[in-house]
């Protein structure tokens, strides 16, 4: 007999996909929004550093599987690389993997500043978290820009692999959204909640949890830790595991959803709507991240100027209103 926990994981995601059409074309009518927090270069520097004396750490665990796999990867994408070319010469384009919103509108704003100075940007846009990685180890990208370092570090130390942060960019609020509870203190025995499936985003959800005091954890405030780690669940919350963009469209099918800013985004939610929010937390700013190799390219170094513009600022400022917040 299958668990309440196993029917609404099976439920959640096939409506997902019924609703994703009519998500979209919501989407298209949100895009007017402001901010105002800004994170200190001294503070992202000091987070650059702590995330490369991870990936020191992560590299003498040496090659996993999966970094075989990703080596294998390497292959197939010299083979395309030399069959089917992407436009103009290498040395005068750059490419660069992001998911939507915001991050590849936010690439779209910088798109005329590389023209200027002769550098053709190609984005190529992803739905899924791990992709972008993937095929910046393998060579396909240049760049990425979509993610913070704890969810770097972990992919790194994961896949034996080296992707190094430049730039912080933006910092994405964590929402945690609910139709039927005006506050995480409302929440009632039995609740479902969805969180994550990823380990680092889980983590960061089940922390919240328990500083809102709705669980504890066998290692308080861990970031790393599991629902195999939940110690104490006084309310005998339900917590399932939902891949990142399903969460946004469980929201009407779960009691309380933890949902990432650029999904609810997607699916035409406000993010400062959510009914308990993680804003403008440094650790949780979205960097630019390229391979060391790249680190002193000139087309990288450009980029990294112009994602850290005043242009860039303004749009991220004008465009969100505030439900995103600039990370320079």
């Amino acid at each position: 007999m299958r668990t309440h926990s196993e029917r609404t994981r099976t439920d959640v995601e096939r409506r997902g996909s019924e609703q994703t059409r009519a998500e979209q074309t919501r989407a298209e009518q949100t895009r007017e929004r402001r901010c105002d927090i800004a994170v200190g270069d001294a503070a992202a520097q000091a987070l650059i550093e702590e995330s490369a004396r991870r990936r020191a750490r992560g590299r003498k665990r040496g090659l996993t599987i999966a970094a075989v796999v990703l080596a294998a990867a390497a292959v197939i994408a010299v083979l395309v690389a030399v069959l089917v070319p992407r436009g103009g010469p290498a040395e005068n384009r750059l490419v660069v993997g992001a998911t939507p919103v915001p991050h590849a509108e936010v690439l779209e704003v910088v798109k005329p500043i590389l023209a200027d100075e002769g550098i053709e940007l190609d984005i190529v846009v992803f739905q899924d978290f791990i992709q972008p990685n993937a095929q910046l180890v393998s060579g396909e990208l240049d760049a990425n820009y979509y993610q913070y370092l704890p969810f770097l570090d972990n992919f790194n130390a994961e896949n034996g692999s080296d992707l190094v942060p430049t730039v912080p960019v933006h910092i994405e609020p964590f929402g945690a959204f609910s139709e039927k509870f005006q506050s995480l203190a409302e929440v009632t025995e039995g609740a479902t909640i969805a969180i994550p499936n990823d380990p680092v985003n889980a983590g960061r959800a089940l922390t919240l949890l328990e500083q809102e005091g709705l669980i504890a954890l066998a290692t308080p405030g861990d970031p790393s830790s599991t629902v195999n780690d939940v110690a104490d669940n006084p309310r005998n919350l339900d917590i399932v595991e939902l891949e990142g963009a399903q969460l946004a469209r469980s929201i009407d099918q779960v009691d309380v959803s933890f949902v990432f800013a650029n999904y609810a985004l997607d699916v035409g939610l406000d993010p400062l709507s959510a009914i308990f929010t993680d804003k403008g937390n440094p650790r949780y700013a979205e960097y630019l991240v390229t391979r060391p190799e790249l680190v002193d390219d000139p087309r990288i170094q450009a980029l990294d100027r112009a994602l850290n513009s005043d242009a860039v600022r303004q749009f991220i400022e004008e465009e969100y209103d505030g439900s995103i917040d600039v990370a320079f």
